[in-house]
């Protein structure tokens, strides 16, 4: 049996923070996984910044509440979702991810999660677990399914490497320069190509 593992922002949702970035004024919120490698380096500098400027989760879930998905997300997923298992692997959070997967009609994702305050500011955050894109990969993998893997960042790529098949989407230059072998998507027409091949094998 076959699955597909899709990274969440960048492919099918706008980033978040960036957006929470436009919306608050705080330029030093836009960068993301596709810039720090680290992600619990990025997290902190996250945190630190939202506590600086007394940011709370709410004020970051209308932000998260105002944005539309990708344009052609949704018929892409839903016509992936018909013909294979898809699972959204992401390193948000479900307090994010919520407003975002009643869009989507509620596909199956693994995140992580928050650690919020009673003033309702976020002070840590939880791993799911550390690189669980990967594991969540391998563990698929070790009951039986082959899987295919795809994503537009740093922290995608162990997932990808690791996955039986995989592929870039919309990923930036320097990614898609350092990763050369891994093929690359940037409609969503070339994308479910890609797929398909792998689904047909």
């Amino acid at each position: 049996m076959k699955v597909v593992c899709l990274d969440l922002e960048g492919v099918l949702v706008p980033e978040i923070w960036i957006n929470v970035a436009a919306k608050t004024g705080l330029e030093e919120l836009r960068l993301t996984t596709r810039d720090e490698p680290d992600y619990d380096v990025l997290m902190k500098k996250r945190i630190a910044i939202l506590n600086e400027h007394s940011l709370t989760l709410s004020d970051i879930t209308e932000v998260i509440n105002s944005l539309d998905l990708l344009d052609g997300a949704y018929d892409f997923l839903q016509s992936l979702r018909r013909r294979t298992q898809v699972i959204i692997l992401s390193d948000t959070f479900t307090e994010f991810a919520s407003p975002l997967m009643e869009k989507l009609e509620y596909p199956t994702i693994f995140c992580n999660s928050l650690v919020v305050d009673e003033h309702d500011r976020i002070q840590d955050y939880t791993l799911r677990a550390y690189d669980g894109k990967r594991k969540a990969v391998e563990a698929l993998k070790g009951i039986g399914f082959q899987v295919f893997a795809a994503g537009d960042s740093y922290n995608d790529l162990t997932m990808i490497r690791t996955a039986d098949e995989g592929a870039l989407f919309r990923a930036p230059e320097q990614i898609i320069a350092d990763e050369k072998d891994l093929p690359c998507a940037t409609t969503y027409q070339e994308f479910r190509s890609i797929i398909d091949a792998f689904l047909e094998k």
